[in-house]
């Protein structure tokens, strides 16, 4: 038996000890009502930075650490933590008899579909290996390098967006002047840029170093998924600080986690200049709507197809599924909470999606008949229980919150099937080739 199947057979039988207790758990207030079908849209696990980090040292007195994977890549450690968040979906899902909690037998009955790159495929199969050890059906997904259109539409040239209105959406978000934002965070910026200048050993010349706070601010068009684009502190700080992040649930000892110098309370309020640069360029609605719309129109097809239960052309998961695992990026989570205008706080942070955090649709049957309807639950390990790789169970959970979907919820948080479909064609509306 390989290692990775060695932990995860150890990690179910720990799992296992605690079955009882998931299996009461409901998540909906009403214990009667039925979950049929769940969509994950899941950012893939902690990854090393995308650039190397000679590329970031130039803002900072010390060096960046060295990691043991190529850039922008899922580890040993984020793949590990995928498969215990695989494992206790399996005991989420089991709870509610979509699953048997333990066994092969419906790994036929989901599908796990990831964008091209290394970090999203090896989230995929890290997490079919942790809710089927030692039978996890293959991830599906386009090769390596290609664009694929869930995931970047502009990219793929599958949607098209206006330059000059996704400038235009970004400068009516900001009150059209590019500093605006550097100003409204310059609280946390002053922080980081303290962290950047003066923490851990000084590998370059005070005077060469470039302070974030001195990078001029514009607006202005980019390539690919980047049609528009804000530059500057503001989007500088949000690289950087994701990369602290990387460095603190990677679990570089102590010295390596902003030299020293971040911990974990002082990461949560770093972290609100990534959300920040993300409610800049990813929510605006003109860019969000180019960006969402064939995720939201592909997981509304494989709910409608679970709600009829009959083939629907185009859905991704089989019609028997009782689960489709997407898994892409931050950005796409971003995208669509912009497009549908959702909120949430989870582990001390709003909007925030780390590393594994995914966005829950959820198809139920009500108890005493009528329409099936969508509820949404945003999902997240802890910043503590990645850094641990803590075992997730009914005692030590992720954090699940509820979303209010402001189209069409009601005050359960449900929204009717045919409301929910009305809301997602209204929104996409145009934007679907």
């Amino acid at each position: 038996m390989t290692p990775r199947l060695l932990y995860v057979a150890g990690l179910l039988a720990i799992l296992s000890a605690s079955l009882p207790a998931q299996t009461a758990y409901t998540a909906s207030p009403n214990p009667a009502e039925k979950l049929n079908f769940v969509v994950y849209l899941s950012r893939h696990g902690v990854r090393s930075p995308t650039g190397k980090p000679a590329q970031y040292n130039a803002y900072s007195a010390a060096s960046w650490p060295d990691w043991d994977v190529p850039p922008g890549y899922l580890t040993a450690h984020g793949y590990q933590l995928m498969q215990i968040f695989g494992a206790y979906d399996r005991l989420l899902l089991s709870g509610e008899g979509l699953l048997s909690a333990t066994g092969c037998e419906d790994a036929e009955h989901v599908t796990f579909y990831a964008d091209s790159d290394q970090r999203t495929r090896e989230t995929g199969r890290a997490l079919a290996a942790g809710l089927f050890p030692g039978c996890a059906p293959a991830v599906k997904g386009m090769g390596e390098g290609t664009r694929d259109k869930l995931f970047h539409p502009l990219g793929a040239h599958h949607a098209s967006l206006d330059p000059a209105l996704a400038l235009a959406a970004i400068s009516g978000r900001i009150g059209g002047n590019p500093d605006n934002p550097t100003e409204a965070n310059r609280t946390q910026l002053t922080e980081l840029d303290r962290i950047l200048g003066h923490c851990g050993h000084p590998a370059t010349p005070a005077a060469n170093r470039q302070s974030i706070l001195e990078i001029p601010a514009k607006l202005t068009s980019g390539p690919g998924d980047h049609l528009a684009e804000l530059r500057g502190p503001l989007s500088a700080a949000s690289t950087l600080t994701e990369n602290l992040l990387l460095e603190y649930t990677e679990n570089m000892d102590v010295a390596n986690v902003g030299w020293g110098c971040v911990n974990g309370a002082n990461l949560r309020a770093l972290m609100d200049l990534h959300t920040a640069a993300s409610e800049f360029s990813q929510r605006p609605k003109p860019i969000a709507r180019a960006q969402a719309s064939n995720l939201l129109h592909q997981i509304a097809l494989s709910l409608s197809q679970a709600e009829m239960g009959k083939p629907v052309a185009g859905a991704i998961s089989g019609v028997s599924d009782r689960a489709l695992f997407l898994i892409g990026h931050d950005t796409n989570i971003a995208s669509i909470a912009g497009l549908l205008d959702l909120d949430w706080i989870a582990d001390g942070r709003r909007d925030d999606t780390p590393p594994g955090g995914a966005l829950i649709f959820e198809l139920w049957q009500p108890a005493a008949g009528g329409e099936d309807f969508v509820r949404v639950v945003y999902t997240t390990q802890t910043l503590e229980q990645m850094r641990s790789s803590t075992v997730l169970t009914s005692q030590n959970p992720p954090v699940r919150v509820p979303v209010f979907i402001p189209a069409c919820s009601r005050a359960d948080f449900s929204c009717s099937f045919p409301d929910f479909e009305w809301a997602l064609k209204k929104l996409t509306a145009g934007s679907i080739p």
